[in-house]
């Protein structure tokens, strides 16, 4: 889609003689080398990004097998009955000259029409219904509410709700206590209210008293009727003087605004055209492809309808004493997506699909599909359920023509399996372009070219929401080790009503069942305060800017590809996400984190053999809950990656990373990995659980870093290693757990490892004397039981080599300076000399 928007401006930018010149082999020659340049630097930039795909061999609409199946597809619809031609209206963009499809379109905010309340005079009444009305004759006028002045030309109807109540007021002329409403709409009353004497309007009865205020008019009720009445009555059309009935419309006559009439142009709206078949009124639409009045239009003939045709209309009509109030009107109006220009509905000769034969099954089918987020069903149910017919022609020379012939003198169109078939097979060899160099007589199958010369070709093209909602035809049907449906679908939120909408229409209507098992929606990115990025706020991220840095590399550093894409696994898709200056700075630090860790473990990984590894069985107690630890964690992020919930993988990393490694299991792993011999038991159990890279937090060693804080505070230690803790129980079970360990034979499970301590000692009771003594303590609440803990100074001297302190210290003749542990371990490590000798 992108890459037909850059098309057009591409086209847009050139002159107008430049713009003659180019036949329809030489515009798609131009648009299909764009589309290709693009497609190859759209790869180039995904492949920076890291992101893995079949790069040298994408699939492209453009590819003369691609085009084949989805010619294929169109046929089979075909002849099923799906694909019609017909004249009715339809969004069509001046700027572009075609047609467009609802995907094709944006709302963008700000957009003000010329509204007007307009009189048109009613004439005569129902033979059943003479006496109604009677009265009031000839002076009474319906009066209407159209945003769209330049319709009016159209207009064969005014349509009423049956379901509403509508009044007969007389006007009274402005007086000194009655002004128009104040506010910040451009307002300009019409001629008709200066003049003595104003004809009696019919209104929706509630909404006089809106209309009064807005008018600056009294407006008195002489009487009401039901909307069921004023079937029938007939007025006077106020620019070609033809008479034209009152009709009956749906519920979109309301009283939310407007009069509760709306002025009714079969031509110009769906609702209009809806209203238009049941009474069978006259689809008129004199509007050209440029968006200019025809000759139909009379004196307005050639005047732009969004420009001064529009303003035309209305001075035509307020001079013939036909507006009551001319306003501004702020609303979403339809704007061509690629040319950014306002868009017309305008009844023309286009194929449609008709939506109707096949969308029950499409909403069966939307409900055997896994929606991610699962809002997303609902989405894409509401937009399908209330789908109309699909416009799938377009009036462009680029893209694949609908494969047709006409008649040249009776226009019926010519389209059965064997022409289907047979332009098919020639797209397949020789590309779409054939359709334009190729001749009528060539591009015929055999039994038609004796009248080939009572046949011209048509000139419309497919829809491109029809090519891409062919892709699994083109894709999944034609490459080998692919299967029908697709496992997954991942585009934008926007997609609901475009690529997921076409390719389920397509698929169900030739296939029966969707064409996608799941399908993925993500939001849209967003600066870091929340914004939509554009070039005119400066707030616009590029990612290459990201990677690369920007011409400031202080102010705009480059992260590299995998800062980007850690910050994409980081966020929640399924919603807008925001990327900013201070995100990536953030993200940068996550990063740098994640690196340390992984060089940690890589460093105390680099004399590992697997040869080496130490049983489950036999691994300390810590250990073997530092591996409980990791099964949970992988399973976890197993079900993170099950469920496309990234971010959450995300988190479990940081969190593990940053918690239950760094701050828990590296600062104990730290003594056995670096004071412990290389070859010792400790050191290779730790050894065993680093490579598995993971351990999980301690509760108890939370609480007691508290406490060892306290201490720290009231100066009674420096470093934790100066500590001795003092626990107490009051649950024999507990207690006994925590003696255990305190004795435990693997050096790794002792309690004054964990906690980074010199000494602990469980104590039997807290009448001990010694606790007594203990001015720093603390307690929490575990498995309904209260632990105390206290702290005091280490027993003993500190060892030169491992920094714990020991009443060892000092009893080694040869090594005074060590504790226990360390006179061991130096005892038996072999000298540089001596180890190069062994080996």
């Amino acid at each position: 889609m992108t890459i037909l928007l850059l098309i057009v401006t591409v086209l847009q930018s050139l002159d107008q003689d430049a713009r003659k010149d180019l036949t329809p082999l030489k515009l798609r020659a131009k648009a299909a080398k764009f589309a290709k340049a693009t497609v190859k630097a759209q790869m180039s930039s995904f492949q920076r990004f890291g992101v893995w795909a079949d790069w040298n061999n994408p699939y492209l609409t453009l590819d003369p097998k691609y085009e084949a199946a989805q010619i294929e597809v169109f046929g089979e619809m075909a002849l099923k009955g799906h694909i019609y031609r017909g004249r009715k209206p339809v969004h069509w963009s001046p700027s572009s000259s075609t047609a467009l499809a609802e995907a094709e379109l944006e709302y963008p905010e700000g957009h003000v029409s010329r509204s007007i309340y307009a009189l048109f005079r009613m004439v005569s009444t129902p033979s059943s219904k003479d006496s109604l009305l009677e009265e009031f004759f000839p002076d009474i006028c319906l009066a209407i509410w159209t945003t769209t002045p330049w319709t009016v030309p159209a207009n064969a109807a005014v349509a009423v709700n049956a379901k509403l109540q509508y009044a007969v007021v007389e006007a009274k002329s402005l007086s000194e206590d009655v002004h128009p409403s104040a506010g910040n709409k451009k307002k300009r009353l019409g001629n008709i209210v200066t003049e003595p004497k104003m004809p009696f309007f019919i209104v929706a009865s509630d909404l006089v008293p809106t209309l009064e205020a807005k008018w600056g008019i009294k407006l008195i009720v002489k009487k009401t009727l039901s909307g069921s009445d004023l079937e029938n009555f007939r007025y006077v059309h106020p620019i070609n003087n033809m008479e034209c009935p009152v009709v009956i419309g749906g519920d979109y006559i309301t009283t939310e605004s407007g009069t509760g009439l709306v002025h009714t142009a079969p031509g110009h709206g769906q609702e209009d055209y809806v209203t238009g078949l049941k009474y069978g009124l006259p689809i008129y639409s004199p509007v050209d492809d440029d968006g200019k009045f025809t000759e139909e239009a009379g004196q307005f003939n050639g005047l732009d309808v969004l420009g001064d045709g529009n303003a035309a209309v209305v001075k035509y009509l307020d001079e013939k004493l036909s507006i009551i109030m001319e306003e501004s009107y702020e609303h979403k109006y339809p704007y061509d997506w690629r040319t950014k220009k306002p868009t017309i509905f305008r009844a023309t000769e286009q194929w449609f699909a008709s939506v109707e034969g096949f969308r029950q099954a499409a909403m069966d089918a939307i409900g055997h599909v896994k929606w991610i987020p699962a809002q997303a069903q609902n989405r894409i149910s509401s937009m399908t359920s209330s789908r109309s017919d699909w416009c799938i022609s377009r009036q462009r020379t680029w893209g694949l023509p609908i494969p047709v012939f006409y008649h040249v003198s009776s226009r019926e169109p010519l389209m059965n399996k064997e022409t289907i078939d047979h332009i098919k097979s020639i797209i397949a060899q020789k590309g779409s372009d054939a359709w334009w160099y190729m001749t009528v007589e060539d591009l015929l199958p055999e039994e038609y070219r004796d009248t080939a010369s009572e046949y011209e070709k048509g000139t419309d093209t497919m829809d491109v929401w029809f090519d891409s909602g062919s892709s699994w035809a083109a894709v999944l049907g034609e490459r080998d080790g692919l299967n029908f449906p697709a496992d997954l679908y991942l585009e934008g939120t926007d997609q609901h009503r475009g690529w997921f909408q076409s390719s389920l229409l397509i698929s169900i209507a030739t296939k029966g069942k969707a064409p996608y098992s799941s399908v993925i929606t993500h939001g849209f990115v967003l600066d870091e305060k929340g914004l939509k990025m554009s070039k005119s706020l400066g707030n616009v991220v590029d990612p290459h800017t990201i990677i690369e840095g920007g011409k400031n590399q202080k102010e705009a550093p480059g992260y590299g590809a995998d800062i980007m894409r850690l910050w994409v696994s980081s966020v929640d898709y399924t919603g807008d996400v925001m990327i900013g200056p201070q995100i990536l700075r953030q993200m940068s630090d996550v990063y740098r984190k994640l690196r340390g860790t992984l060089r940690y473990l890589l460093g105390n990984l680099h004399d590992w053999k697997v040869e080496n590894a130490v049983s489950y069985q036999e691994l300390p107690m810590i250990d073997r809950h530092a591996l409980f630890q990791l099964e949970n964690v992988v399973k976890n992020i197993r079900e993170g990656y099950e469920n496309y919930q990234f971010f959450k993988i995300f988190q479990i990393i940081q969190r593990f990373v940053n918690v239950d490694l760094s701050n828990f299991y590296f600062d104990i792993a730290k003594d056995r990995l670096y004071v412990g011999g290389t070859t010792s038991f400790t050191r290779r159990s730790c050894q065993t659980v680093l490579a598995a890279h993971l351990l999980s937090l301690s509760r108890l060693r939370t609480e007691v870093n508290k406490v060892l804080e306290i201490a720290r505070t009231g100066k009674l230690i420096g470093s934790s290693l100066e500590a001795k803790v003092y626990l107490h129980v009051s649950d024999a079970s507990l207690a006994s757990r925590l003696l255990e360990m305190c004795s435990a034979n693997n050096d790794a499970d002792a309690l004054h490892r964990i906690f980074l301590t010199s000494q602990v000692e469980v104590v039997p009771s807290l009448d001990h004397e010694l606790v007594q003594n203990i001015s720093h303590t603390g307690e929490y609440v575990v498995e309904d039981d209260r632990v105390w803990i206290g702290v005091s100074r280490a027993d003993g001297s500190k060892c030169e080599r491992c920094w714990n302190y020991s009443p060892q210290v000092g009893s080694f003749t040869e090594h005074p300076t060590l504790c226990g542990r360390c006179f061991n371990v130096v005892g038996i490590q072999p000298t540089p000399a001596m180890a190069a000798a062994i080996s």
